[in-house]
């Protein structure tokens, strides 16, 4: 029996609507306030709550590294990579690993550094 459900995968970062824009242009939905100042949320994509919290002082991931984790990363299923990362390149995300264009997957960071990858589905 599980003890709880996920109710939100949040992102720290240091401009939240700049964020959570970012992440509207890539998943659609719509960007609502949330309870707390410096707080967003973005609904109506159909899959779990993504919110965007204000970190004062936020230093972002940093991929690969050893020394300091990525922590957490998003895993994006789109139909045609190429596409895709014409598209998240244009809303402002950055290359880390898609040299390799015969594997499933690409890795780039949003405009607060956090690691994402879209993945073939």
């Amino acid at each position: 029996m599980a003890v709880a459900t996920l109710g939100a995968v949040v992102l720290d970062c240091p401009d939240t609507a700049a964020l959570a824009s970012f992440y509207a242009g890539l998943l659609g939905g719509e960007i609502t306030p949330g309870e707390e100042d410096g707080w967003l949320e973005l609904t109506g994509t159909g899959g779990t709550l993504l919110a965007f919290q204000a970190a004062p002082g936020f230093v972002p991931p940093r991929w690969p590294n050893a020394d300091a984790s990525q922590q957490i990363h998003l895993d994006l299923t789109v139909p045609d990579l190429d596409a895709a990362e014409k598209e998240v390149l244009a809303l402002g995300a950055t290359v880390l690993e898609a040299e390799d264009r015969e594997r499933s997957f690409r890795v780039y960071a949003d405009p607060a550094g956090h690691p994402f990858c879209l993945c073939a589905g």
